[in-house]
């Protein structure tokens, strides 16, 4: 059963393509990671998903339910916590969180108790009668998923949801999100910080000009740009063709070699037992070892070489 369903959406904003045609699906019960740069279209898509806006073609669907005919049933379904908190600072967290309660209908009594709930569960009981106002910006962001999950969604749309927040309430907010996810709450992730999407995600998107340029695990997306690498540094740089010709068993593609340094960057595939058997042919070579070094790519050197740009160059975001 898919939680979101998105074929072929298209949303300009007057000569500009928010969305080119993006397509993608999403299982229930899983944390999907959408990662791309300010432009990219992620924000449009969590707009559309949630029907605050309409494409202007395609489909979506939210466990199942037509965004465009029948949003309401959509709205019933979906918890959304936006890049800004959408708190009211006048009231209490108990308040905000009763507020909300009400515009689902819930009888009083039942907000009640499930302001209790989520207050307890996010840590906030202690600040629960405070103003919001006098919050830090990572109660705000744990008060702001509180009040998305009053209605215990089914899917749960979190749309950059720690950006501005300290490395400390990062952390924190990351905590929660594994907790969501480890209970088996629908996530809907976007993100810039792709630590995070790696962190968090159990898939990841990449979109770009509002289209999907790459989709699977974090390891998948790391192999699109050749995988591992092993660093070798040899004592005497005479021996690089003998210690590349010794390591050739090893490699999945072409050895590179830098006299300078003394060293061989060797692509390899990801296994257990890469460096001892590595350092026993280099033994074996008589090759002197000064160092072996496992290189993973990092997402951010997906991403660059996916989009040929950070996640953070400046662009409009949409």
């Amino acid at each position: 059963m898919l939680a979101v369903e998105i074929d072929n959406i298209h949303k300009s904003y007057g000569d500009t393509k928010a969305l080119d045609g993006l397509s993608l699906t999403m299982p229930q019960g899983s944390v999907l990671g959408v990662l791309g740069p300010n432009g990219a279209g992620k924000t449009t898509t969590v707009k559309v998903l949630t029907t605050l806006i309409t494409p202007d073609r395609g489909s979506a669907l939210v466990d199942g339910i037509d965004v465009v005919a029948d949003p309401d049933k959509v709205r019933a379904r979906i918890g959304l916590t936006g890049q800004y908190a959408a708190v009211e600072e006048r009231l209490t967290g108990r308040e905000n969180l009763e507020y909300i309660a009400r515009l689902f209908h819930m009888p009083a009594a039942e907000g009640r108790s499930r302001a209790r709930e989520l207050l307890q569960r996010f840590d906030l009981v202690e600040a629960g009668e405070r103003v919001v106002l006098e919050y830090s910006g990572g109660m705000r962001r744990r008060l702001d998923i509180a009040m998305s999950l009053i209605a215990r969604p089914s899917v749960l749309f979190l749309d950059e949801p720690t950006t501005g927040l300290d490395p400390r309430s990062r952390l924190s907010m990351w905590e929660l999100i594994e907790e969501l996810g480890s209970e088996g709450t629908t996530t809907f992730l976007t993100t810039q910080y792709l630590d995070e999407a790696e962190a968090l995600a159990d898939s990841i998107v990449v979109i770009d000009r509002g289209q999907v340029i790459a989709s699977g695990t974090a390891d998948e997306l790391k192999d699109r740009i050749g995988g591992d690498r092993l660093v070798v540094t040899i004592a005497n740089a005479d021996n690089l063709g003998r210690a590349a010709e010794a390591l050739a068993g090893l490699a999945t593609g072409a050895i590179e070699t830098a006299s300078v340094d003394r060293q061989l960057l060797i692509p390899i595939k990801a296994g257990g037992g890469v460096l001892p058997r590595a350092i026993r042919s280099l033994d074996d070579a008589q090759c002197e070892v000064i160092d072996v070094e496992l290189r993973r790519p990092s997402l951010d050197d997906v991403f660059l070489t996916l989009t040929g740009k950070t996640a953070n160059d400046d662009e409009e975001i949409r």
